[in-house]
């Protein structure tokens, strides 16, 4: 079996995405693809059809592979849930709540079970294309490494490495992480990538050369900067949070502290009509057409936050006659409180809800982890998966968002969520639930009315994805040196 590893000089120099590329080249080809990484830090994750969690970006090049999302893709997940701690997510399944030297000491033991399972791995597929997390040069986390080099000389992996030169500097980032690898290490490396370029090719050819007589490794190829609708776990930070250009709908998504799963906005950035904005600040909110309250990994500060910041105020405020969709933690703030006797999020035994949704939340030691499918209240199907700790019960008698008709593969009749007389506050445990063409299509339809604008038919989101997936892999496809990745994975054309 053949394998390749995509590090990079730093976070967000668009590994993830580059490995999506690859997979779906490989794929193209003709290929049993596979994507890894042995350890992910994201508060972004995903349910397995298994009941298994697992990170975002290996969903994505799941799907670039032509295959179904599996645990074992990302046998190691890391969530954090403050400054200092994470819980542990290990073959999908929570592990342990740690700080950093705690987890620092399960290393050898992991290394054991990592090696064991990649060995598994390589019997199914004809290609693993791996992928590595920050950068291989962080010199003090070198001992025990299980990401970068470290996995790489466990499973015999040669490495390429990433740059971005959108960032500035891609020459001296490329050739300060050659410098800080050992002598091994740097034997393993077999090339590098110039990521997201903009400009004129000629004038960045010299650079290129000094580089090769500096690194003595070649450069594969530059890839373009492009736009695409697909999902980045990396470049969540530094390119969703910049507010898109107004169009006919305004959407505004609450920027928590601790927020989770924010690809559940996904599907809205196919709707050509639709505007989204990230808001932190109360003075940002505006009139929008609808707010969403996404999940937390931490719900009780993210609910403080939004009190401190005067947001809850303006929510509440809008909720007169605005549209609200809240999402798992969100849904859990827009109740009227949060009992927390076990101290999972925090030392608050309890804490006032926003008020919204007459219902109470108790945070709970068990995590639930689910695929489910079901019917809206306003007769969408709709699909996605939990990812909760706790249990919203109703005060009183009110209508439910959805009725799941199945979970985890099994017949289910189970009411979640609210959904208000006028439709227009509505919340859930669905994470994904604007995936579905109908939902999504339902509710801009109702704004488009209201604002007098003409009603459309909204496009099913998988099918998109799988048109950006390809198109992506035409852009990497022409940029690389394809035949040079073969020929370093042992493959022979």
């Amino acid at each position: 079996m053949a394998k390749i590893m995509i590090q990079g000089t730093g976070s967000s120099v668009g590994k993830s995405i580059l490995v999506a590329a690859l997979c779906r080249i490989f794929t193209q080809d003709g290929y049993k693809v596979c994507p890894y990484k042995s350890q992910n830090m994201s508060l972004n994750s995903y349910i397995t059809l298994d009941g298994k969690e697992m990170g975002r970006a290996q969903v994505l090049q799941a799907y670039a592979s032509g295959i179904e999302p599996e645990a074992y893709m990302n046998p190691i997940l890391l969530k954090p849930t403050s400054d200092r701690k994470c819980q542990v997510i290990v073959n999908g399944k929570v592990y342990l709540n740690t700080d950093a030297k705690g987890y620092h000491n399960l290393k050898d033991e992991f290394k054991v079970m990592l090696k064991n399972d990649f060995e598994k791995i390589e019997e199914k597929f004809d290609i693993v294309v791996m992928e590595g997390a920050g950068s291989p040069a962080e010199i003090n986390l070198r001992e025990n490494d299980i990401v970068n080099m470290g996995m790489a000389e466990l499973v015999d992996a040669p490495v390429i490495i990433v740059g971005d030169i959108d960032k500035g500097g891609v020459f001296a980032s490329l050739a300060g992480t050659l410098l800080l690898l050992s002598d091994s290490e740097k034997e393993r490396v077999k090339g590098v990538i110039i990521n997201k370029f903009r400009g004129d090719i000629d004038l960045l050819t010299p650079g290129i050369d000094m580089l090769t007589d500096i690194i003595h490794k070649p450069t594969l190829g530059v890839v373009p900067h492009f736009t695409l609708n697909l999902e980045d776990e990396d470049g969540f930070m530094a390119s969703s949070m910049k507010n898109e250009k107004k169009r006919d709908i305004d959407i505004a998504v609450i920027h928590l502290p601790h927020i989770s799963n924010f690809t559940d906005i996904d599907a809205l950035k196919v709707e050509d009509d639709v505007s989204i904005r990230f808001i932190s600040k109360a003075h940002d909110f505006g009139n929008p057409d609808m707010v969403i309250l996404p999940g937390s990994k931490n719900t009780i500060d993210d609910l403080i936050y939004l009190r401190n910041s005067g947001l809850e105020e303006k929510l509440l405020k809008y909720s007169k006659s605005g549209r609200i969709l809240g999402i798992c933690g969100g849904y859990q703030m827009l109740g009227e409180e949060i009992l927390d006797p076990n101290k999972v999020e925090s030392d608050n035994l309890s804490v006032k809800g926003i008020g919204i949704i007459p219902c109470i939340t108790k945070l709970t030691t068990e995590k639930i982890m689910t695929r489910s499918e079901g019917v809206t209240s306003l007769g969408d199907k709709v699909y996605g998966y939990e990812i909760h700790m706790g249990e919203t019960i109703a005060k009183c008698e009110y209508n439910y968002f959805v009725n799941l008709t199945s979970s985890n593969g099994e017949e289910a009749s189970i009411n979640d969520g609210y959904i208000s007389e006028d439709k227009k506050i509505m919340a859930t445990y669905l994470h994904g639930v604007l995936d579905s063409s109908s939902f999504r299509e339902t509710i801009l339809n109702s704004i488009r009315r209201e604002k007098g604008l003409i009603e459309k038919k909204s496009s099913k989101y998988e099918a998109i994805r799988e048109k950006e997936i390809d198109e992506l892999a035409s852009i990497v496809r022409e940029s690389l040196d394809i035949d040079s990745i073969y020929e370093i994975m042992g493959i022979k054309r």
